[in-house]
């Protein structure tokens, strides 16, 4: 006999027993005391274990099948996305979840909703054609803005994997996982790239921000105003220095940092690497406060 069974048997004979017996009756309420009433529910539900084999379909392999939106084509080679209002396929867009990529064309023009299915390879390795990646690259994220367009910046596309190989200016082997892998800057829902200076105000809470130019400086409001936010290094190895520049009257403290009033916090041009970032935190009335850090910063001298 199942364990389960055997246990709401043994619960009903004690119930039973309790309706004739006073003492059974006190006990039984000790037990549901101790135990609790929900906890003693949930063996009534554990009848349903399985007393025979059942035969399963399993599916091996890298692949899945995905229902394709109406009246469009999903083209061989081509970012899939999932539609999040859907479920279904389409070719990725920049607001989807990023799906594999298509085995082969998955001609939906003239059908309906789910009237056919994509295949897509799920996770492997890709060569692509990526904006902006260099031979220093290995490692780094890659997003896609469409479902041939890939790029470097965390900014305005999908997540699709990481940076296995550099082949050549502009190519680069991507690894790929569409189930397992996530975006390193999924904590930050709002993004921004800075190609000019900026100056941050109460808004920008729990923004990222991707500078891209060099010499970027990000200015923060005064202590009064407080800003949690992250400041990225998007720029390709030894090519950007970003400052992040206090209020006058404000310093930025943090690891192995004093901080100096109206003295900037820079990430070394020299050692910068994309994705080099301080996460800023509220701090106290002498300003700002380095909650994470990952790079080379230092205090302006």
């Amino acid at each position: 006999m199942k364990k389960s069974y055997l246990l709401t048997a043994v619960l009903a004979v004690f119930a039973l027993a309790s309706a004739f017996i006073p003492q059974v009756a006190q006990a039984a309420q000790q037990v549901i005391a101790f135990v609790g009433a929900d906890n003693l529910a949930m063996f009534s539900m554990l009848g349903t274990t399985l007393a025979a084999n059942l035969p399963r379909a399993f599916e091996l392999g890298e692949r899945n099948h995905l229902p394709v939106i109406a009246s469009d084509i999903i083209y061989e080679g081509a970012a899939v996305g999932l539609v999040a209002a859907t479920g279904h396929a389409r070719p990725l867009t920049a607001v989807d979840r990023f799906a594999g990529f298509a085995i082969a064309q998955a001609d939906n023009s003239a059908g309906a909703a789910a009237a056919i299915n994509v295949e897509v390879g799920e996770c492997g390795l890709i060569e692509l054609t990526v904006t902006g990646v260099v031979i220093t690259d290995v490692g780094q994220p890659v997003y896609a803005t469409d479902d041939n367009t890939f790029t470097m910046l965390p900014v305005g596309g999908a997540f699709v994997g990481f940076i296995k190989r550099f082949v050549s200016t502009g190519v680069a082997v991507v690894d790929f996982d569409a189930d397992c892998y996530r975006d390193p800057w999924a904590a930050f829902t709002v993004r921004e790239s800075v190609a000019a200076p900026l100056t941050l105000d109460i808004e920008d809470n729990g923004k990222a921000f991707f500078v891209t130019a060099d010499a970027g400086v990000i200015t923060l409001p005064a202590v009064a105003t407080p800003v949690n936010c992250a400041i990225v290094n998007a720029g390709a190895f030894g090519t950007v220095l970003v400052s992040v520049s206090p209020n006058a009257n404000d310093k930025i403290r943090g690891p192995n940092l004093a901080g100096t009033n109206d003295k900037d916090l820079l990430n070394t041009k020299a050692t910068a690497k994309r994705g080099d970032f301080v996460t800023l935190a509220v701090g106290d009335a002498d300003g700002g406060l380095v909650a994470s850090m990952r790079g080379t910063w230092a205090t302006e001298a």
